[in-house]
């Protein structure tokens, strides 16, 4: 079960965090792709997230990363980025993080808290992996854009909080 998390909003507040389920596809490129179904309202959500480069040599560990996840409100055409430390291999772990020291200044500067904004905070985490065929039939099923890009689906609860989406102006750009 993801840790339970929440969020404490620019008046001191802890606000309850969104509980559901995420599949999220692994691709062999680094990148995710997915969704955050929020129960028990299913409300969904779309997931992306792209790996940062490392440009010094990581000391947590081989499997230790750094993912630039972007959630996506497609009701409202609206989405929020944050940087997640992701761990494990085909069955990742994903939780938000404080500090990214010694990561380049942008990355340094999407982690720290900005004034005046909620600090969004995540945690996922891998109970059921699906590879080879058995990802390929639920890629099929729930993304079917990824179909034929060899991924493991990862599924399993997690977890948002501080996300809202009601204080920014869209991000989506929607090309003509």
């Amino acid at each position: 079960m993801a840790e339970e998390v929440g969020a404490e909003s620019e008046t001191g507040k802890v606000e309850k965090a969104m509980e559901g389920v995420a599949s999220i596809a692994l691709l062999a490129c680094g990148s995710i792709s997915g969704h955050f179904i929020q129960l028990p309202h299913s409300v969904c959500y779309g997931l992306h997230g792209t790996e940062l480069e490392c440009e010094r040599e990581c000391s947590r560990g081989e499997d230790y990363r750094l993912i630039k996840l972007t959630i996506i409100d497609y009701n409202r055409k609206k989405e929020q980025s944050l940087v997640v430390e992701c761990r494990g291999h085909d069955a990742a772990r994903f939780h938000s993080i404080d500090h990214a020291h010694g990561w380049e200044n942008d990355v340094v500067g999407m982690v720290e808290h900005k004034d005046g904004k909620n600090k969004i905070l995540v945690s996922f985490a891998c109970e059921t992996l699906k590879a080879e065929k058995a990802a390929e039939e639920h890629i099929r099923q729930f993304m079917p854009k990824l179909a034929g890009l060899d991924a493991v689906v990862n599924i399993g609860p997690m977890s948002i909080a501080g996300l809202d989406f009601g204080a920014e102006e869209p991000d989506i750009r929607q090309d003509v």
